[in-house]
């Protein structure tokens, strides 16, 4: 005799039900997890390998990896921040860039001495400065402009508070990375024709021989350091809280006449300015 539905749905609700298994967790891996433990905030609008990149930063300035030493491979750093090789790689082209790290083929990627020496001399270049330091030099003239000079450097061109001068602001990099901002100003009834000579020539030292002056030297330097400002940020890349070294100078002619007075802003980070002697003597 066949069961009634009765008996066989009771016997259905009755039977016991096989529990559902939750699928267990993935286990990270926690080998070498020191170098990138918490460092990445995923998210937030900040491309992973910039992060990467400035995490390394803070650790090389921060002198936990030190100026010859070896980073771990690139297998290690990608798996303690957890991301692909060509995430990691990216971060390593940056901090290259930057001057911090350096490749050695079959010996792995060693921490440079990140700060370019700069001196300050009787001929001071930028780009033969950063030339010396190993570096490629770059500029990018970002405007030039009729204006009044701040006072103090009215004074130092020895010309009328009111006079008019014409302010060039320039952005000045090294291996691509914009290492100082400056404003200079040249007094403009000796140096009207100077926008179009930089507009040409895109340099100042050669938009000066240009004009005449072939021979050009430092005689005033005063250095100072502080926290940058914003805009100092936004325009040399750097982090919040970072400083600056801040160069006021004046050149003269070969005749002693000053021809251009200037404020630049250097990183820290980047650039240690050293005096010469012969400036002093």
């Amino acid at each position: 005799m066949s069961k009634s539905p009765k008996k066989r749905l009771l016997k259905k609700r009755n039977s016991p039900t096989r529990p559902t298994k939750k699928p267990a967790p993935k286990r990270r891996q926690q080998s070498n997890r020191q170098e990138g433990e918490g460092a990445l905030s995923r998210g937030e609008g900040i491309a992973v390998w910039r992060q990467i990149a400035e995490d390394i930063s803070a650790r090389i300035r921060s002198g936990q990896h030190k100026a010859g030493s070896r980073l771990p491979t690139e297998t290690q750093l990608a798996e303690s921040y957890g991301v692909n090789r060509h995430t990691l790689r990216r971060a390593l082209s940056e901090l290259a860039r930057r001057g911090l790290i350096q490749a050695a083929p079959r010996r792995g990627t060693f921490v440079t001495d990140a700060r370019i020496e700069y001196p300050i001399q009787r001929l001071t270049r930028f780009s033969e400065n950063i030339t010396a330091a190993g570096r490629q030099p770059g500029g990018k003239i970002l405007s030039t402009q009729n204006t009044t000079a701040p006072p103090e450097m009215a004074e130092w061109l020895a010309i009328a508070e009111k006079a008019e001068v014409i302010q060039v602001e320039l952005l000045r990099f090294a291996n691509d990375l914009p290492v100082c901002w400056s404003f200079a100003w040249l007094p403009a009834d000796r140096f009207e024709r100077i926008p179009k000579a930089l507009d040409r020539l895109g340099s100042v030292t050669k938009a000066l021989e240009f004009l005449g002056i072939r021979n050009y030297r430092r005689k005033t330097t005063r250095i100072s350091a502080r926290i940058a400002t914003a805009k100092e940020r936004a325009m040399l890349q750097l982090d919040r809280g970072a400083s600056v070294l801040v160069v006021e100078s004046l050149n003269v002619d070969a005749d002693g006449e000053p021809i251009q007075a200037a404020t630049s802003v250097f990183s820290a980070n980047s650039v240690q300015l050293i005096v010469e002697s012969d400036l002093t003597s």
